[in-house]
């Protein structure tokens, strides 16, 4: 029966150069609620991205963001 120092041991004999691509399979079978832990921690990473923005740029993106919304989901629809 394959345990948990059986992997172990061969974790420490894999190649250095291929430990990200490791890293990543391993993620790949951990439950989904880590991996959504994972996905906040990335998405909030932007968080204050948009305090470089000089304020008339800021304006504009504000502005035109509520242009699209508009565009997009203020339509009345024909059933």
């Amino acid at each position: 029966m394959l345990t948990r120092s059986t992997i172990m041991k061969e974790i420490k004999d894999f190649p250095a150069d291929r430990l990200e691509e490791l890293h990543q399979f391993i993620n790949s079978l951990t439950p989904t609620s880590k991996q959504t832990e994972s996905a906040r921690k990335k998405i909030l990473s932007f968080g204050g991205i948009l305090g470089d923005m000089s304020q008339k740029d800021y304006t504009g993106f504000v502005r035109q963001t509520k242009k699209a919304r508009t565009k997009l989901f203020d339509r009345t629809s024909k059933l």
